[in-house]
């Protein structure tokens, strides 16, 4: 069993910057890739960005590439998404989830087998 906590969401202006946390438990957190989706009201979960296990493959999808970072910290059983240049449109409950597999290309959540509670950002013009 997984249990994964976000936390870091926010109220900010366009233009700035935040950095979301997702806490794992359980003492294989080292072993699995990671990733972070978004949902906007009356949309779907989208795909924002995942990361494999070790940190040296990423995928972001591509309305935040080049803006968005992931990273992980194994030690520290946490993942993290810095989100810089926020839009608006980059409003939604963010999730993380942890990848069923090994393969971060694959952006689908069906893909994922545990989800966080989600955290709010929401980004004003």
């Amino acid at each position: 069993q997984v249990q994964l906590v976000e936390s870091g969401g926010g109220l900010v202006q366009a233009g700035g910057s935040l950095r979301l946390s997702c806490a794992a438990s359980g003492r294989t957190f080292s072993t699995y890739a990671m990733g972070w989706f978004r949902q906007a009201p009356g949309e779907e979960r989208e795909f924002v960005a995942a990361i494999s296990w070790s940190g040296t493959n990423t995928n972001y999808a591509d309305s935040v590439k080049g803006r968005f970072t992931i990273s992980r910290d194994n030690a520290k059983n946490t993942v993290y998404l810095h989100m810089n240049s926020l839009k608006p449109e980059d409003t939604a409950v963010y999730y993380c989830a942890k990848l069923r597999g090994y393969i971060v290309s694959r952006t689908g959540p069906t893909n994922y087998d545990y989800w966080g509670q989600g955290t709010q950002v929401t980004v004003s013009s």
